[in-house]
């Protein structure tokens, strides 16, 4: 399983002009947010404050990222960045030290 930092941006030509639809939008990603965290996949989420684009951190394999990230397909975009973790480099740093 790995760790990975997402850039998610929603879809602007996709979201409705009316104030109340477009709230009704958001409540219904945020609520898939909320089932990812409780399920234990999401690990922190945010958004970029006064932007609709915002990060989250995962950790999944990568086929159940793939398949979980098109629960939010076509409405909001991923750029998706694996992490190695403090350990990982350890180990990294010990294969070129020894």
């Amino acid at each position: 399983m790995g760790r990975y930092l997402l850039i998610w941006e929603l879809d602007q030509t996709r979201m409705p002009l009316d104030l109340k639809e477009r709230g009704n939008g958001f409540n219904m990603l945020t609520n898939m947010v909320r089932e990812d965290m409780k399920a234990g996949k999401t690990k922190d989420w945010g958004v970029f404050v006064g932007e609709y684009a915002g990060y989250s951190i995962t950790e999944d394999t990568e086929v159940e990222l793939m398949s979980r990230l098109q629960r939010y397909a076509p409405y909001v975009h991923f750029k998706v960045h694996p992490i190695g973790s403090l350990a990982q480099v350890d180990e990294m740093i010990k294969t070129m030290t020894t």
